[in-house]
């Protein structure tokens, strides 16, 4: 394994559900900004870190029928899949770093809430910008959640890279279209505050 992934499959086998900072019962604005892009219930969509967050719920809940779910951690995988029930075996679910994925198949939605974030080498940010012009469609949206300029400089003991909608977009060069970004404070269960950014991309080319 990984430095990476035996870092986040401790996180996740040490704690429960809503014992991280990044905890959240409703992921309103993700959900917000995949209706935003108005993907048909068919529409092929992928969480990228999604660990155990309650995203896949929600969208199977509304009828999305092609999910996928991508994470460092089997163990954090393994917590949503209990949490789902039979559901779960309608989603795939990948264990897998992001920088080294192969993926196998292309999307029409790209979600990541705070994976993208601590990538702070510029060769990571290369290879998950590579695996974006892989996976998501010309014509694919593109939402990243990231700690936002005045938020915090690290999480769970690791640094982060933090961002703005314009910082993010030339990050992602030009064949990401930035369409909206929204400025979020969320609040962590022990009812601390974490300011993000949201931003919406569409794939030009």
């Amino acid at each position: 394994m990984s430095e990476r992934s035996t870092h986040w499959e401790k996180v996740y086998a040490t704690k429960g559900e809503n014992e991280v900072s990044w905890f959240q019962e409703s992921p309103a604005i993700s959900l917000q900004m995949i209706h935003a892009a108005n993907p048909g219930r068919d529409a092929a969509i992928i969480d990228i870190g999604g660990g155990a967050s309650r995203l896949v719920d929600a969208l199977l809940r509304e009828g999305y029928r092609s999910i996928a779910v991508l994470d460092l951690s089997a163990h954090a995988l393994d917590t949503a899949k209990a949490r789902i029930g039979p559901a779960a075996a309608h989603v795939d679910w990948i264990v897998a770093d992001v920088t080294t994925w192969r993926p196998s198949r292309t999307y029409e939605i790209w979600h990541d809430r705070a994976a993208f974030h601590f990538l702070t080498e510029p060769s990571d940010r290369e290879a998950y910008i590579d695996r974006l012009r892989s996976a998501v469609r010309e014509g694919g949206h593109l939402i990243i959640g990231t700690f936002a300029l005045d938020g915090p400089e690290k999480c769970s003991g690791l640094p982060v890279q933090r961002y703005d909608g314009n910082s993010l977009a030339t990050e992602l060069g030009p064949d990401f279209e930035l369409l909206e970004t929204r400025h979020d404070i969320h609040r962590t269960p022990w009812d601390s505050t974490q300011a993000f950014q949201f931003s919406r991309f569409r794939r030009l080319r």
